[in-house]
């Protein structure tokens, strides 16, 4: 297929996981694409994996002045963006008795700040009929132990994109949410857990699967190009669970 010929995209945290897999999603139907990252030899590998035309942006998706940068960057390369895939993340996970402010200022400073702001300084480079696709997490909908903070960062975020959609669509912009569930990234290396919790919780995440097992970057990216392509114009403020089914239960 080759929905995004002649199309620029840019991708945030697009060096790995989910980002990674939706930036070659992109890439292989014909789409020019950016991403960002904070890790600079990732980046340098994603970005020869994704072909001579793919720009690679060393970016701290928690920082305002760095989303500024990062437009401005894109600006000045004389780019204009037709879809946004706003993945960059943190998540880590910590009992709510243990939650200090600097653990709750990091979760958010990534996960809703960042991608607020990123959003408000792309807005002068998004072509009419122009898609953007938040990453959000099941995290907002179920009451998993210990992910107080990630959790309410997540619900942010959707909550964004529905009101971004009824401020952003005279513009031509629609705003949408993909949901995952438990996929298998490199994110669960990051939790904050040791090897014995990390294998105990994915353990315990499992048995909440109905279809048995993870989801694959592969599979997400498959619904954000959806949601990024002309064929879902009609959807807007919309989130899209893919969780195996587990927000069933």
């Amino acid at each position: 297929m080759t929905r995004f010929q002649g199309k620029s995209v840019l991708v945030t945290g697009g060096s790995s996981g989910i980002g990674f897999a939706a930036a070659k999603a992109f890439a292989s139907e014909g789409a020019r694409v950016v991403i960002t990252g904070r890790d600079a030899d990732a980046l340098d590998t994603a970005r020869a994996a994704l072909g001579a035309d793919a720009i690679a942006v060393r970016n701290d998706a928690g920082s305002v002045a760095a989303a500024r940068e990062l437009a401005a960057a894109i600006g000045a390369a004389g780019i204009r963006l037709d879809a946004v895939f706003v993945n960059a993340g943190t998540a880590k996970f910590a009992a709510f008795a243990d939650v200090d402010e600097a653990f709750w200022d990091a979760t958010f400073n990534t996960n809703v700040k960042g991608a607020y702001f990123q959003i408000q300084a792309l807005l002068p480079l998004l072509n009419k009929g122009a898609s953007i696709v938040i990453n959000g997490s099941i995290n907002a909908h179920i009451g998993m132990p210990s992910s107080s903070v990630y959790a309410a960062s997540k619900a942010a975020v959707i909550s964004l994109a529905k009101t971004l959609s009824a401020e952003l669509l005279p513009r031509g912009v629609r705003v949408n949410v993909v949901s995952p569930g438990p996929v298998q990234t490199p994110l669960y290396g990051k939790l904050g857990l040791d090897a014995a919790q990390l294998e105990a919780t994915a353990a315990q995440i499992l048995q909440q699967v109905p279809v048995g097992r993870f989801g694959t970057p592969d599979e997400i990216a498959s619904t954000v190009l959806h949601l990024s392509a002309p064929e879902s114009a009609f959807i807007v403020g919309t989130e899209i669970i893919a969780d195996g089914g587990m927000s069933q239960l």
